[in-house]
């Protein structure tokens, strides 16, 4: 008898903690929308799970092959939509930023599916095959995006990284580094770390335009 009681306790137990951790997982409260896939939902950042949006500043080309601020315009017309409704989000991940990747609805309505059903946002294939099918179906029919030319999301992200690693002048190359234990050190192009270091301007990084400037400013030379 006591082993059937304590059976039954650990199961209640185990049913109260899963209960507890799916309600932790959902987030509600009212929409502001950041950008084409990332909300903000009772001041936590989410990005929609399944979906890539283009970039705030991404620009498309249309057939005559003028400009337009594309990335701008979708998360203009999810805001139009659906911005201070209330809505309810279950997380599915967190992405390495620390944001919540979440699945959100408002009054029923998946906006992951909305937006790739319109054109305004792409399936992300990487994560996720949820979307596949509406996306194909919006290509088809010219909805959106795919009535104009488009770079994918993760391309521009990747092209703009690329071209934010190089020098501001070109005879201003060595790279300013600061070291995980805070120690200011500078790189000369051909040094073994050179090509892998990123310069990040938010920590204090810089570039410099001789080693007489480096040194000036307080930085070593790294040894290889």
């Amino acid at each position: 008898m006591l082993r059937m009681v304590n059976s039954r306790s650990l199961a209640l137990c185990l049913l109260l903690f899963s209960l507890a951790s799916q309600s932790d997982a959902d987030i509600t409260g009212r929409i502001h929308v950041v950008d084409g896939d990332t909300i903000r939902v009772s001041g936590q950042v989410i990005r929609l799970f399944g979906v890539d949006a283009p970039e705030v500043k991404q620009t498309c080309q249309t057939s005559e092959g003028l400009h337009w601020a594309c990335g701008a315009w979708v998360s203009d017309v999810l805001r139009n939509a659906f911005d201070g409704q209330e809505a309810f989000c279950v997380e599915v991940e967190q992405d390495r930023y620390g944001r919540s990747v979440a699945r959100c609805e408002v009054a029923g309505v998946d906006l992951g599916r909305w937006l790739v059903q319109r054109g305004l946002a792409f399936s992300y294939r990487k994560y996720s095959m949820d979307y596949d099918l509406d996306e194909k179906r919006a290509a088809v029919n010219d909805r959106g995006l795919h009535a104009t030319r488009v770079q994918n999301p993760a391309d521009f992200r990747a092209a703009s990284a690329q071209a934010a690693q190089k020098a501001p002048d070109i005879g201003c190359q060595i790279k300013g580094n600061i070291s995980s234990k805070g120690v200011r050190i500078y790189q000369l192009r051909g040094q073994e770390q050179y090509e892998r270091t990123r310069i990040s301007t938010l920590k204090g990084e810089r570039w410099f335009c001789s080693e007489a400037e480096a040194k000036a400013a307080g930085w070593r030379r790294v040894r290889r």
